[in-house]
Order: C-alpha cells, then structure tokens, then sequence
C-alpha cells in the first residue's frame, strides 16, 4: 500500500506545477486524501484535502484561491494545482490517505496533523527566480 508523489521542481515565482500522487494496491475511493508540506526549519502543516468521491475540498488560508486539489478515482491518483507560486511556498510537499475527510481537514485547516493512514514519500517543491 503506497502513495507515490512526483511533479515537484524549482520553478519561478509566479509560475505554476501540478503535483501528482498515486495510490498503488489502495481502493482510491475508499480513503479521503490530503496534501502536507514541510518548509524549510518548520513544522509539517497541511494544505489541502478532498473528500473520498471528491466533492469537497478544503485549504490552508495562505493557498485559497492559488492552489486547487482534484483526483481522478479511475486513475487512483490526487492532484495539486499550484498557480501563483511564492517563494514561501517552497518546501518538501507530501500526500496522505485517511479514512476520514474530517481528520484531514483537521490537519489542513487547524494545524492539527494526524496519525493518517498512509503517508507517501515527498516531493522537492522550490520556489526561486
């Protein structure tokens, strides 16, 4: 049972990439997913989540409106647009699987991170011109 993220880089400020993570021997669609990020000599925080058939999503305030979570349950893969990028937005980006949108949300929206079900590896996001 693995979630595998990719899509990072060094990117510009104001540039965009979108962040993948894959579910390999998940049933996808059982399991809430979430986006965490570790920035440099901070804590991990959360970011964004999405519901179980993805209807609803929530966000940290500083990436409301600039980064946009969807997943593709046929592809068993959560996504993470990031436009608009800052360089405070650079930092190790990480994907989560939990039974329960509401734990994530805990994490994502109160600083309250959980002991999710599945953690995946992260993947390097740099914000630099």
């Amino acid at each position: 049972l693995q979630l595998q993220a990719s899509g990072g880089g060094l990117v510009q400020p104001g540039g965009s990439l979108r962040l993948s993570c894959a579910a390999s021997g998940l049933i996808s669609d059982a399991y809430a997913m979430g986006w965490f990020r570790q920035r440099p000599g901070k804590e991990r925080e959360g970011v964004a989540c999405i519901s179980r058939d993805g209807d609803t999503t929530f966000y940290k305030d500083s990436v409301k409106g600039r980064f946009t979570i969807s997943r593709d349950n046929d592809r068993d893969t959560v996504y993470l647009q990031m436009n608009f990028l800052k360089p405070q937005d650079t930092a190790v980006y990480y994907c989560a699987a939990d039974s329960s949108t509401q734990a994530l949300r805990v994490g994502v929206q109160e600083g309250q991170i959980l002991n999710y079900d599945y953690w995946g590896q992260g993947t390097q996001v740099t914000v630099s011109s």
